[in-house]
């Protein structure tokens, strides 16, 4: 099928790419002409595991083209993918401008029957905007088109999206009429051969399930981070409680790891985003989804005040190495990261930080320019030289097995405030070290 994608973020990239690798022919379209030159030259914009040699294996096949040509991107494809960015507005509401330009793009270009997907996470009725804005183009040039609207929301996990798109879970289709559910199962039935993974309901509620599961995934991430602010006070231990519930198959044990807050482009917006949605077109107060990002906000704090409790208020003359700046593993998106909150408190509490990351050191160097007191290191053992302390906040796999007789030797205090829960608080004591993870017994 010929297939045109609507931007190259994140959600277009991985997408485009993942269906020209099972031999579709795919344009993908952005306005943005540096992105198109770095993607043309075999660069690639975002960090993604697999992706860079996916992209250079079907550009070289002649599947996977680049453009910022919109009429010839809106001809191209019989399917076109809106993948453009849905950032917040001031109010947390989603901000619809690209999706709706896009939109008009298709409208103004489009000469043939077109099947027009919302890939990006949009709010309930997003579709139907996105249709009045093609219907008004076509009324302008005074032409009457037929297109299909479809809600096709992602499901991609940062870090693991190829395995994501590829073997997905679920693909869930929002449609209102067959011939563009036809053109649907088409597409996705090389990701389904084992068994069919297609949920077909109506638009309104394809836009739902996207919001709906982000929200419930960031209302498990918050609970157990209450949970285990209060374990601590109890003296309990939060991963032997994550354990026994997890073991209720109706519970189950993913995203029940407590830690130092989630972050990233899609919890933090999609959970604000469905709050303004509920107020505004229902009159609804969300209450359990307000807590959650209320709880989320003041998990973000724990490690500084963990920092504090121990060292003071003034750290000033205090240096803390930092092992992670991702708000997860295998990315390096920086968005909503806890690491920025930390980064906040302690240089405003005027301490110097040494941090690594194994791929966000160039975003981190965007975000803070030449901060004098920030700076940067190659591999986790250099940041802990002379440093007061290690933080770590992001559970990179290279930091879960250290030498923890190098670390207590390389800190001039001997001291692991740790907000991802990575080791045992047993193993960390035993080698000499303060240990102040989340949720589980603290250092004396």
């Amino acid at each position: 099928m010929k297939v045109t994608v609507v931007g190259t973020g994140y959600v277009g990239l991985v997408s485009g790419t993942c269906l020209a690798e099972v031999g579709n022919d795919v344009l993908c379209l952005d306005v943005d002409a540096a992105k198109i030159r770095t993607l043309e030259q075999g660069g690639v914009p975002i960090f993604e595991p697999g992706l860079e040699e996916m992209i250079r294996r079907n550009v070289a096949a002649g599947r996977l083209r680049f453009t910022t040509d919109v009429e010839q991107a809106v001809r191209f494809g019989t399917v076109q993918f809106l993948a453009v960015g849905t950032p917040p507005d001031e109010d947390g509401s989603a901000d619809l401008q690209y999706v709706v330009a896009a939109a008009r793009a298709i409208g103004r270009h489009m000469d043939d029957y077109k099947v027009v997907i919302d890939k990006s996470t949009v709010p309930v009725g997003t579709a139907d905007k996105v249709r009045a804005a093609i219907c008004e183009e076509l009324a302008t040039r005074g032409v009457d088109l037929p297109f299909g609207m479809v809600s096709n929301p992602e499901f991609l996990k940062e870090g693991a999206a190829i395995d994501d798109f590829m073997r997905p879970d679920r693909i869930v289709i929002g449609v209102e009429d067959e011939r563009a559910l036809a053109l649907m199962r088409t597409l996705y039935a090389p990701f389904q051969r084992n068994h069919d993974r297609l949920q077909v309901m109506d638009i309104k509620s394809a836009e739902l399930t996207k919001y709906a599961a982000n929200a419930m995934l960031a209302t498990r991430i918050s609970f157990m981070n209450e949970l285990a602010n209060l374990a601590e006070v109890l003296g309990a231990d939060i991963e032997m409680v994550r354990k026994g519930i997890g073991a209720d198959p109706r519970i189950g044990y993913h995203f029940l790891y407590p830690g130092c807050g989630y972050g990233g482009s899609c919890f933090p917006k999609d959970v604000q985003a469905l709050l303004k949605t509920a107020k505004d077109a229902a009159g609804i107060d969300l209450r359990v989804l307000s807590a959650v990002e209320e709880a989320n906000e003041n998990q973000k704090s724990v490690l500084p005040r963990k920092i504090k409790a121990r060292f003071g208020d003034d750290l000033s003359g205090r240096t803390f190495a930092l092992w992670g700046l991702a708000f997860k593993p295998d990315t390096d998106d920086m968005r909503e990261a806890p690491s920025r909150t930390l980064i906040a408190a302690l240089l405003d509490a005027g301490a110097r930080i040494v941090a690594h990351d194994p791929v966000a050191i160039d975003e981190a160097r965007r975000l803070y320019g030449d901060e004098p007191r920030l700076r940067f290191t190659d591999t986790p053992m250099t940041a802990l030289e002379q440093a007061d302390a290690l933080v770590i906040v992001t559970e990179w796999k290279a930091y879960r097995s250290p030498d923890f007789a190098a670390i207590r030797n390389s800190l001039r205090t001997p001291v692991i405030f740790d907000g991802r829960n990575l080791f045992s608080p047993e193993a960390v004591r035993e080698a000499g070290i303060d240990y102040y993870p989340i949720g589980r017994p603290q250092a004396a």
